[in-house]
Formats: C-alpha cells, structure tokens, sequence
C-alpha cells in the first residue's frame, strides 16, 4: 500500500532526576553529599533513506517516544542519557506542524537528519547544592519533563523528471521501456493509483522519472484524485508533458494540454515555471498526413514549435526523448529545499515569567525560568523550600508580587507548590 501523509505523536525522553545520597564507606560514617545528576533524555531524531518510498510503516505505529534519562547515583555519578528514538522516513519526506499547516523540516537528500525534539534535562544531585553555607543539601532536582508534539509527515517524492498528463495518455507505458519500472498498465482510466518511480539510462548517465497520477480538470481544487499527488510534482526539474494526439477517445489535445497547465498552475506559480518538453503520444494511431496535419493544428493554436512524436507501441521517437530529457537536464540545477517556517518546534522557555492573580486573591507566577527553578523544590523538606524561598528573593519575584499587592498571608502558587506569604 503506498502512503504518503499520515500524522504521528512524538515525545522526547525526560531527564532524569538527580540523587540526594551522602558519602558512606567503611571510613567516613557522615560523609557529605555525593549525589550525582540525572542523565539527559533521549531526543527524536527523522533520518531520511532511500531504502523505503512510502510512509506505509506509520500506517499502524504512530507514536514514538525516546527513552527517558536514567537517574543520578551516588558517589557524584550521573545517570545514564536516554537513547535516542531514531524515525526512519523516505527521502523527499517533509515534516509539517499541524497548528499552522507549514513545513517545519525537508529532508529532501538521503541520509538527511532531523532532531525534531530534544531530550530533557536531568535534574541536579544534592551534591550541586552544596555550598559553604548549606553543606548538607538533603534535597535534590527532578528531570525536565518534555511535552509530547503531534507532527504530519507527508512525501514528496524525489525525482528529476516528472511525467504528467490526462489518465490514459501512455504514461505507464512510457515509464516501463525507457526505465526499470514495472507499473501497472491496462486500458482504463486511473489504473495508476500512486506515483511509480523508475531509473533511466542514457550516453551511461541516469536520472530518476516518476509518473504522476490523477490529473483532472478541477485537480488543484480538489477534484478526482490529482490534489493529492500533484505534491509529488513539485520538486521535479523537468515535466515532460504527454498528450494524446490521436484524440482515440473523442478528448480534445489542445484543451487537454491547457487543462493540465492550469491545474499545475493554480496549485504552484513556481511548479508552472518548470522546463517541459512537449510529447505527442500514440502516434501510430494516425496515418502521416494526419499525424502531421493535428500536429500542426496543435502548435498554432499553442505557440509551441519543440515537440517529440511518440510510439511506446512501435518505440519511435523513445531513444530521441531519453537522450533530450538528459540534455535538458544538464542545463537545470536541483531545485532548493523546500521553504521551511520559521519556527523552534522544541523551544524550550528558560526565560519567561508572569504573575496572575486569581479571583480568589491567590497569586500564581509562571513561565519557564520558575517552572524550570519548581523542579528542584522538595515541600516536604524544610531546607529545600527554603532554598527556594531565597531564590525567588534573588530572582527579584517577591518584589514583583508586591507591587502587584501582596500582603502577609496571601496565597503564592507557583506550579505545584502552594503556599502562605509570611514576611
């Protein structure tokens, strides 16, 4: 089954926490504190391969989570890091926030990397407490704890040339006796149902062709199956445009070739400035003076004088396309990474902080630098809340309640920890 957007859950290992131990050994019965910090967690990391070309093993797994980090020991040891959670996607595979639908990731190249979220951090031992005024910390730091992101993977297939125009124009056919290709091939509409890729060889040089499915009047808006995998269009360098111009089944070739044009338009402004080279299919349908009378009409009514003839039947003018697709190709450069939104998607808050006051006339302070300081409080430990205590007065928080109007025995709430104000 060929599948190319699916959306997954991701999460990031958390740190782990650190040890509150003390130095006991044979010679020193009350040793000071020797507890070690937690280790790191493991981040997720998206690896591109050309090994596989379709999300199909996202069908079933959609979450992946990394291995959290492993607590700190005593005797200053620090726990173990996490390991990290290795996502192995196709090469062309873009990763997409879903909140504002923007790329955030292009692997676009084989063996690209991505660390999409990063492990947190491991808490301090009581060790890192330790101090010439406070030389027995009974308390020590939890980890961070990493928030879990939703993220859409959606393939774009990598390919040099790109083979498009109304079902049943001979694309498949095209694709199977100038590559390695074995698509499905029938006289229908839609028997391709997802983009075949095959290898071509010419003058001892290759270059990647796909055939891309379903393109209708109306595709880029959405009808038939042609929006879904016109994104499989977009990074090619070369179109090569096929057209039916023996009209064996009552269609229209110059309103076909503009059709088709439109849609590429109407979903890319860049994908229509693409080099295309224009191929009249199925030319052994017609007697010469035909052949040469549509194509005439064709070209005037189009403004376009390149074009090849084509037979995938008789196989003429196959060995005249492959040899003019390379040539073309040498004078495109490899399209740019796709534009990619300017945007952390694991920014981590170190900084922020804010007051809010309740209706209650409780206070709550937030924000990622007192969050990143709550970690560390042990309530049930008198020298660890007043540890924190003496940090929120260094930090300057006091002051700022204050202003905001805090009395003797008001409410302070800052995470999980609730308490009285007493001056």
């Amino acid at each position: 089954m060929f599948l190319d957007r699916v959306k997954i859950f991701i999460k990031a290992g958390n740190g782990g926490k650190g040890s509150a131990s003390f130095l006991r050994n044979a010679m020193t019965a009350n040793g000071g504190p020797d507890g070690g910090d937690g280790g790191r967690g493991g981040n997720v990391v998206f690896e591109a391969t050309d090994d596989i070309n379709t999300l199909y093993s996202f069908r079933f797994k959609k979450k992946f989570v990394a291995e959290n980090g492993e607590d700190g020991h005593q005797k200053n040891q620090t726990g173990k890091s996490g390991k990290d959670e290795i996502i192995r996607v196709p090469t062309g595979t873009v990763l997409i926030n879903p909140k504002t639908d923007k790329i955030i990731a292009d692997l676009n190249e084989n063996g690209a990397k991505f660390v999409a979220l990063k492990g947190g951090y491991g808490g301090h031992g009581n060790a890192y407490y330790k101090s010439s005024t406070r030389q027995a910390p009974t308390f020590s730091q939890l980890g961070e704890v990493v928030e879990g992101k939703e993220v859409i993977l959606e393939l774009k297939t990598i390919a040099d040339v790109g083979l498009v125009g109304f079902p049943n124009v001979g694309k498949s056919t095209l694709l199977s006796i100038i590559s390695n290709a074995n698509p499905k091939i029938a006289n229908y509409h839609f028997t391709t149902i997802f983009p075949n890729l095959g290898v071509c060889e010419v003058l001892g040089e290759t270059f990647v062709v796909a055939d891309i499915p379903g393109l209708i009047e109306g595709a880029s808006a959405g009808l038939g199956l042609g929006h879904y995998f016109l994104k499989h269009v977009e990074r090619v360098r070369l179109i090569v445009h096929l057209v039916d111009i023996s009209e064996c089944e009552g269609r229209n070739a110059v309103e076909d070739y503009q059709i088709i044009n439109n849609e590429l338009g109407n979903y890319s402004k860049e994908l229509v400035k693409t080099k295309q080279i224009l191929v009249f299919s199925k030319c052994d349908l017609l007697d010469k003076d035909v052949l040469d009378e549509k194509i005439k009409n064709f070209t005037e009514k189009v403004g376009i004088k390149e074009y090849v003839c084509l037979s995938s039947y008789t196989f003429s003018g196959v060995e005249e396309l492959k040899k003019k697709i390379l040539e073309e190709l040498k004078k495109i450069p490899k399209k740019p990474p796709l534009e990619v939104e300017e945007f952390d998607f694991d920014k981590k808050d170190f900084s922020s902080m804010d007051i809010k006051r309740h209706d209650d006339g409780s206070f709550e302070v937030y924000g990622g630098r007192i969050e990143s300081l709550a970690r560390g409080v042990v309530v049930s430990d008198q020298r660890s809340l007043a540890y924190f205590q003496s940090k929120l007065q260094e930090m300057g928080v006091i002051d700022m309640l204050k202003q905001r109007g805090l009395k003797q025995g008001d409410t302070v709430i800052i995470k999980d920890i609730t308490f009285e104000y007493v001056e």
